[in-house]
Order: C-alpha cells, then structure tokens, then sequence
C-alpha cells in the first residue's frame, strides 16, 4: 500500500505547488488523480519517484520511502511513466525498453521476461522493436513509455496523463491497457484531465485544486457529483 500524509511541495518562495496532500493507494486498486493544469499532479508524481524535496509522510507497504533516490524507489517497486513520454527518439523500441530495467539489469531472464509481457499487452510494440521510437505514432510511442515503466516490474505503476495529445480510439487502447495492467494486480495512480476516461476504469479517485485535495470518493460518486461534472466531463 501506498500512504501519503501531509505531503508538502514548494518551488523556491512561491505559492506551494502541494499543500498537505494525504492518499493512498491499496492493493489492487486503480486511483486516479483529476485536476487542471497547475493543480499540482505532476508535482505529487515528481515527489513520489524521488525528483522533488518535499515535507511530509510517504509510506510504501509500511516503509518510509520519502528520503530515497529515484532509483532506490524503483527498487522499492514505484515505476513512473511521465508525462510526454520521454523517450529516447534515436534508440529503438527495444533499446527504450529495456532502459527501463536498467535498476534490475543483472536478472537478464527477468528481463527478457519482462520484454515479452510488454510485448503481449502491447502488440504494436512487439513489431516495432528494431524501429527508432521517433519513428512511431503518438499512441504507439505513449505505448513503449508505459511499456518502459513497466520493465522495472513495479507494484505500483505511476500514470501521468497517458492520453494526452491521442486520438480518441488510441484513447480507449490505452485506458484498456492500463485496466490490464491493474488486473495483474499491479497498483496504479493515474493522473488525467481526461475524468470520464480516468474513472471509467479507477476504483477511487481525488480531486486536486490548487495543491490541495478538495474532494474524494469511489469512481461512481465522483461520475455523479456535480462540480467533477462541470469541471471535468463537460456536464
């Protein structure tokens, strides 16, 4: 289980960018995060793997995991998928990859492994390994970088805006994979504008407003409510 409490990010002497940000994720569960541009969903994510300071509590499966680096909290079994991708252009698919088992290099089996399930859940991936990932569509590339995050094997799979910049059936591919993906019992915190999408596949979710979380509940209470349907779906 994932537990954060009271998590506190500033950059320089602005405003901060999270304000006592308590969630959890528990076994099994989908969670996503919705919220605008700035409400500070990127910023969480940064502070989860690693790549931001930040005050506060951040516990993963009971061990205090806030003082790590980033490649201790891969270890640990937090895989993050960024938003935008990230990917290498010039590299092939398989080569951006198997970057993302860097952290467990010396398991080759468990690599190859690792490479195959990708493959399966992904099979656009599979014929596209020897191409450059610059080569790609944007939902094939969106892709290789869950792909990529999921070459560490990690418990908890940190999800930022997947379907940013697809099209509306890449969409659809996409939220499917990640429902796969959490079947296999693989947590995931999913941060999207996209609301209908996101709680159409989570089990809980949180809203965050300038850094705060302003509200929260199972995905069917938030489809329901009336602000997330103003703010979010279009309703």
């Amino acid at each position: 289980m994932l537990e954060v409490r009271g998590l506190r990010v500033r950059y320089g002497t602005s405003s901060p960018a999270l304000d006592g940000v308590d969630l959890t994720v528990a076994p099994g569960e989908c969670v996503t995060l919705l919220g605008a541009n700035g409400s500070g969903k990127s910023s969480l994510f940064s502070a989860l793997s690693g790549l931001l300071r930040f005050d506060g509590d951040v516990r993963f499966e009971g061990d205090d995991v806030g003082k790590l680096r980033p490649a201790a909290i891969v270890a640990r079994g937090i895989a993050q998928c960024p938003e935008g991708r990230k990917l290498f252009p010039e590299l092939s698919v398989e080569k951006n990859l198997r970057l993302g088992a860097y952290v467990g290099r010396r398991d080759r089996r468990g690599t190859d492994e690792a490479l195959e399930r990708v493959c399966t859940l992904f099979p656009d991936v599979r014929d596209k390994l020897r191409a450059p990932a610059g080569a790609l569509s944007g939902g094939q590339q969106q892709m290789v970088a869950i792909g990529r995050a999921l070459m560490a094997r990690p418990k908890l799979l940190l999800l930022d805006e997947p379907s940013l910049g697809l099209a509306p059936r890449m969409v659809q591919a996409m939220l499917d994979a990640v429902a796969a993906i959490n079947r296999a019992g693989t947590m995931v915190l999913l941060a999207e504008q996209n609301a209908y999408a996101a709680l159409s596949i989570a089990h809980r979710g949180y809203v965050l407003a300038n850094g705060k979380v302003v509200l929260e509940g199972s995905a069917s209470t938030l489809q329901q409510n009336e602000l997330v349907k103003k703010a979010f779906i279009g309703a």
